[in-house]
């Protein structure tokens, strides 16, 4: 390995180390309590599985290719592929909160169709629901149970769901519980109408979407399969690569690809409506709204 290509691996691992502690700083991390002795798995926690990942991958780059700059890329691809080509589980994960809340206003509705107030009617709706929402529905009836009003119980409930179709449902338990007036079965009976449409709606989406995933996901795979073929199998041929001007070329359309992949990524975002059902213990806390 010549000089000059050594100086700039030595600036290329500089760089990737500032971007990793930038990473880091802006992201910070929970503190632990400090444990005896260090394995590696431990080391491993601490760090992060996909960060160790995205290390390896850099320095297997590194050493097939022998390019700094495509080892720097190599390794931020890798350290953030659940970012830029995930989503699909946190989509999945609010369908099914969706869902479940779906079939708990209509299990709520129809309890209270036995001539049932809320205070009973919740209390038995929970062991039924689905459990995307249980665990929340378990704190609002343990709040019932100690005698926390029924306005308060239902905010702490919409908050501990953090979802603005649950802010429909909670404002009109919260409006019942206030002035206790009759037709909540028919709004419930709406509410439910209206969140399986909109889950209807969102699983179409997200099956339309994983085809797309799929695409980008074959072609980014592909494409850095065949740049490692030719740097493994045909040297002379991305030779250029190996000089500095040659790198500053590859450090540009890694960039337009990174720019491509990010602009991909906010595209394929679902944007779900802002919450309104929020106070303002809720807001100073950082509960999303």
């Amino acid at each position: 390995m010549s000089p000059s290509i050594l100086l700039i691996t030595l600036i290329g691992a500089g760089i990737g180390a500032a971007i990793m502690l930038l990473i880091v700083a802006l992201r910070g991390t929970e503190p632990k309590p400090p444990q005896p002795g260090t394995s590696a798995r431990s080391m491993v926690e601490k760090l992060g599985r996909q960060t160790v990942l995205g290390i390896g991958a850099g320095v297997a780059t590194l050493a097939v290719t022998r390019w700094p700059v495509a080892a720097i890329g190599g390794g931020l691809l890798v350290t953030f592929w659940p970012a830029l080509f995930g989503g699909a589980k946190s989509e999945r994960d609010a369908i099914a909160r969706l869902d479940g809340l779906a079939s708990w206003t209509e299990s709520l509705r129809d309890t209270i169709a036995g001539a049932v107030g809320l205070e009973q009617a919740i209390p038995a709706t929970v062991y039924a629901a689905s459990p995307s929402i249980q665990p929340q529905l378990r704190l609002l009836a343990d709040r019932l149970r100690i005698r926390v009003p029924m306005p308060e119980a239902l905010q702490s409930f919409a908050d501990d769901l953090d979802d603005a179709s649950a802010d429909l449902v909670v404002s009109a338990l919260i409006l019942n519980a206030r002035l206790r007036g009759p037709g909540l079965r028919q709004v419930l009976s709406s509410l439910a109408d209206s969140a399986r449409a909109e889950l209807d709606m969102r699983q179409r989406v997200l099956a339309g979407r994983a085809s797309t995933r799929r695409s980008v996901q074959i072609v980014v795979i592909f494409s850095l399969g065949f740049m490692l073929f030719l740097a493994v199998v045909n040297r002379d041929y991305v030779e250029p690569y190996s000089q500095p001007l040659g790198q500053i070329v590859l450090g540009v359309i890694m960039g337009i690809f990174a720019l491509g992949f990010i602009w991909m990524r906010r595209l394929a975002a679902f944007e779900t409506p802002a919450r309104f059902l929020v106070t303002a213990e809720a807001e100073g806390s950082g509960v999303r709204s």
